[in-house]
């Protein structure tokens, strides 16, 4: 039974990973490595945040200064002139920046939604069925969204900082002959305020993983409505019903969500009317009582009424800003643990595996079992496959074939035991250079919204050899149906990103797998069902075209039909997750066990005697 954990422990989980220099120090990279322009432009834009308010400072109080000493009125026109001038360029040059250096922050964001990219693309195939991972990927991706997201907006708040700390030691100076214990006072009401609000508004950090999960409630039938694959069951099964109420359901989640979010908020609000009106309100009574008592000039108890009050926004103004740094650091820590998450694969750094004309795979005592679950789907499995064997895995549903060839693949790692290509274990290679071994088909298509050749090929249709494709869409058995598009190989597949794109059938589908399978001509070859949508005889006709297409190599062949597998050198049956029965085709059916028994059944729906059920 797992225990509640202690306070202690919650704190520390809840700590973020990195700190904001170190936050900092990762985004000022990013734009180094980027757009050098961002930083520049930062600097630039705290100069003429600070020449602004300087000279709006001293504005009022040198237009009152001359009038009070009488000077002529041209010279009160002329300073008038020079300060409104000044204050016209530094605006424009603020708004010139400002929108320039919009350009250079989306680059530097754009270029942080690549790492989220590349990271997802080429991360541990196991880590794709992971929650905890793929809630570490959409937490990292919600800070990457918009203008205001932490990757964008932190510049923002850095510029803004910094012209708040500048501008503090100013103002600091300005009013070094006021009673230190005033400015004490200000000092202090604006720290509590801002320890306060960093507690408070840490509350959506420490309660990050309920929202993600609100979120993901709420995502689910948004992205079934829009998908093709459940368009018929939405429709025949009448879905749409059930789909809203479990989106409204979301709603109410988040709103309940929201409403505790606020009721916590509120208090930071409640906390900063109060210090603010005790902080003014002390502030303004000792300007007037020192205006009273010492008789200070119109100019110099506005210059001073003008400084305490800025003073007291740049005190503000830096705590708030730290404060939403902090918030904002909260932000990219999650966003670099995603970046960071340890690999349970071995990838750059591995061994290459040594070119062979051919390779034999082997399992030793292995072992798998899904995270989370007490039960093993592969149990302590021997198996050797042979260099240049034609292997075939047989099954019911759930006896684990596919989990089977995902090992075989490196796509999982064992939980126990080891999987070795030619008596080296596989990880202790370069997971990617592994995978360049296979041409694989699974149960699972990707069919991506490009030309026909480019689905072929996996490349840019530039770097795609033409003649190659042709070959490989022959042996799938898919010529007659690409010569026959208006197209040919340059028709698009899918409706999303083309307008004359096409649909083809599933078993259509699984022929242009196939073709890419072929094309990429690897010495080790998975098929998982790759035939499921073709009819019986269709699918015969293509299992005898592999027994063709794979001589000298190794194949590893997984079939729902019994039948289809009678050309391979060796059949395994699994149930249960072990080796039931092993053979040929003709030996397993002398034998009258389990795998006779199956293709008994199966085989009495294609006689003309069968019944009709």
């Amino acid at each position: 039974m797992s225990k509640t954990p202690k306070p202690k422990e919650k704190e520390k989980k809840d700590k973020p990973k990195y700190s904001i220099p170190s936050n900092v120090r990762f985004m000022l990279r990013c734009a180094w490595k980027k757009e050098k322009t961002v930083l520049w432009l930062c600097l630039v834009t705290v100069v003429l945040d600070i020449a602004s308010h300087l000279c709006n400072l001293w504005l009022s109080p040198t237009i009152l200064g001359k009038v009070e000493s009488g000077a002529p009125l041209k010279e009160l026109f002329l300073t008038i002139a020079v300060f409104t001038g000044t204050l016209a360029v530094l605006a424009g040059l603020q708004s010139y920046v400002d929108t320039n250096t919009l350009f250079g922050r989306v680059s530097v964001r754009t270029y942080i939604i690549n790492l989220i990219a590349e990271k997802t693309c080429n991360t541990s195939y196991s880590n794709t069925e992971k929650a905890d991972f793929i809630e570490k990927c959409n937490n990292a991706n919600s800070q990457t969204g918009s203008n205001s997201a932490s990757t964008e907006a932190v510049w923002n708040t850095l510029t803004s900082l910094a012209v708040n700390l500048i501008c503090f030691c100013i103002y600091l100076t300005l009013l070094s002959d006021i009673d230190p214990m005033m400015i004490a006072v200000v000092i202090v009401t604006c720290t509590v305020n801002f320890f306060v609000s960093k507690h408070v508004n840490g509350w959506g950090y420490r309660h990050r993983d309920e929202r993600s999960e609100i979120g993901r409630q709420m995502d689910y039938p948004m992205k079934i409505t829009e998908s093709d694959k459940f368009a018929k069951d939405l429709r025949m099964f009448g879905m749409a019903g059930w789909l809203e109420d479990v989106y409204q359901s979301g709603e109410r989640l988040l709103r309940a969500f929201v409403v505790r979010g606020e009721k916590v908020y509120i208090l930071t609000n409640l906390t900063d009317a109060v210090l603010t009106f005790a902080r003014n309100g002390i502030a303004y009574f000792y300007l007037i009582s020192l205006t009273l008592d010492e008789g200070l000039s119109a100019s110099q108890f506005l210059l001073y009424f003008s400084a305490v009050g800025g003073f007291t926004s740049w005190i503000g103004g830096i705590l708030s800003g730290f404060l939403t740094l902090h918030q904002q650091s909260l932000g990219l820590s999650v966003l670099r643990e995603f970046l960071d998450d340890e690999e349970p694969f071995t990838f750059a750094g591995g061994s290459v595996p040594e070119k062979a004309e051919s390779y034999e795979l082997k399992l030793e005592n292995v072992s798998f079992r899904y995270p989370n679950t007490e039960k093993d789907i592969i149990h302590h499995m021997n198996l050797t496959i042979r260099p240049g064997e034609k292997l075939a895995i047989v099954g019911l549903n759930g006896a684990g074939k596919t989990t089977l060839v995902k090992l075989l693949c490196g796509l999982y790692d064992p939980t126990e035991g080891r999987v070795l290509l030619n008596s080296q274990d596989i990880r202790t290679f370069d997971r990617r250079e592994y995978y360049a071994l296979f041409s694989s088909v699974f149960q699972e298509f990707s069919v991506l919204d490009v030309t026909l050749a480019e689905n072929v090929s996996q490349v840019l249709y530039e770097n795609t050899d033409e003649e190659k494709v042709w070959r490989c869409l022959e042996k799938a058995g898919l010529t007659e149906k690409v010569r026959s598009l208006p197209d040919g190989l340059h028709t698009h597949i899918g409706r999303y990103v083309y307008q004359d794109g096409i649909m083809l059938s599933g078993g259509e589908t699984q022929r242009l797998m196939l073709a890419r399978a072929l094309y990429k001509d690897a010495p080790l070859i998975v098929l998982d069902e790759p035939t499921a949508a073709l009819d019986p005889i269709a699918e015969n006709d293509m299992y005898l075209k592999y027994n063709e297409m794979t001589v000298g190599r190794t194949a590893v062949y997984i079939s729902h039909r019994l039948a289809s597998t009678r050309f391979c050198d060796r059949i395994l049956l699994l149930e249960d997750g072990k080796i039931k029965e092993e053979g040929t085709h003709d030996s397993l059916l002398a034998m009258g066990g389990r795998y006779a028994e199956l293709f008994e059944v199966q085989s009495r729906y294609y006689r003309e005697e069968a019944p009709i059920v």
